[in-house]
């Protein structure tokens, strides 16, 4: 069996409009490019979107839809043939959404769940000690605890736990250039988070093979730290960036408040923002920004969708009714 976590319950029923899944696992997945078919076939067929990626490492991924359809897929990677038993113990997190959070269905092959570039790196073999969001404020209260945000600088600039390090990275692969930096001399005890917890069991491995020996990471990462942990007792300070279009989430999961710059996609606060660029983007406007920005709008007030599968299909109707047209209107002048 999958061990889920359900936060969908303790959302507002108004957020519940469509679940989010979000998972993840390492384990043997050497064959995943015969398992790529049938899981975008699935998901496809009923109307899931989101991003899956399968390596020879494990899968991750998140995903959204009705909450019958991904009822659905989590009843279809019990029992498939090809999936049975495969995601047994996987990291496996719900949430909700107001909107369709994306915009179309991926499912990528890739050579790394997470992309490190460091084979040494082995959760499958040894990963950090995980520490449940309630004992987590406990841990990095310590004096002798050294503790590291090891998301992207993007990340980290919307919110993060106080005095966290912050590694400066633009990706996650620059983790290993950060990681020299650090002695096990000098921090014997290293207390490492991200998102849902993924990243840190690539991290968490990646150390203990440099000689760390107390390497802690937050179990269920950030996520499962704001929908357990009572705002009142938390020591996490803005908002948790999300890679979907609720840009952000706070506390029991409600969404943030945060948006995507429509140039650089960056997130950035309201405050912050100029329009719907950010104040770097507002400054120099890339070019095409402020026309993609106007056909933006211009979609929203026709109710159209201006991106993703929705877009394509109000794009095909158009298509097809200007067909129609000319076909009446040929037939009309014989």
């Amino acid at each position: 069996m999958i061990e889920l976590q359900e936060t969908s319950a303790y959302l507002p029923q108004g957020l519940n409009r469509f679940k989010v899944l979000a998972l993840y696992k390492f384990a043997d997945f050497k064959d995943c490019a015969a398992l790529k078919p049938g899981l975008a076939l699935f998901c496809c067929a009923r109307k899931i979107r989101g991003t899956f990626i399968l390596a020879p490492e494990g899968i991750n991924g998140t995903v959204a839809g009705s909450p019958e359809a991904i009822d659905e897929l989590m009843a279809w990677f019990e029992h498939d043939p090809l999936w049975r038993g495969r995601l047994a113990g996987a990291e496996a997190k719900f949430s909700g959404a107001a909107e369709m959070p994306f915009l179309r269905m991926k499912v990528r092959l890739k050579p790394e769940i997470v992309t490190l570039r460091a084979p040494e790196a082995d959760p499958g073999k040894a990963v950090g000690t995980y520490v449940e969001p309630a004992d987590w404020n406990g841990l990095i209260g310590r004096n002798d605890v050294t503790l590291i945000d090891t998301r992207n600088d993007y990340e980290v600039a919307l919110g993060s736990f106080a005095d966290a390090r912050d590694p400066k990275t633009q990706s996650f692969a620059e983790f290993k250039a950060y990681a020299a930096t650090l002695d096990p001399a000098r921090h014997p005890k290293i207390a490492m988070f991200c998102t849902g917890g993924i990243r840190c069991e690539k991290a968490s491995s990646y150390l203990m093979s440099r000689g760390f020996k107390e390497v802690f990471h937050l179990k269920g990462g950030i996520l499962k730290y704001l929908e357990t942990v009572p705002a009142a007792e938390s020591r996490f300070t803005g908002e948790c960036f999300v890679f979907d279009e609720r840009v952000s989430v706070t506390h029991g999961l409600k969404e943030g408040e945060a948006v995507l710059c429509r140039a650089c996609r960056l997130p950035v606060m309201p405050a912050n923002a100029v329009g719907a660029l950010c104040r770097t983007c507002a400054e120099a406007t890339p070019p095409g920004a402020v026309e993609r920005e106007r056909q933006m709008e211009l979609a929203r007030a026709r109710g159209d969708a201006h991106l993703g599968d929705d877009a394509a299909e109000t794009a095909a109707r158009n298509r097809a009714t200007k067909l129609t047209r000319r076909k009446q209107s040929k037939d009309q002048s014989k």
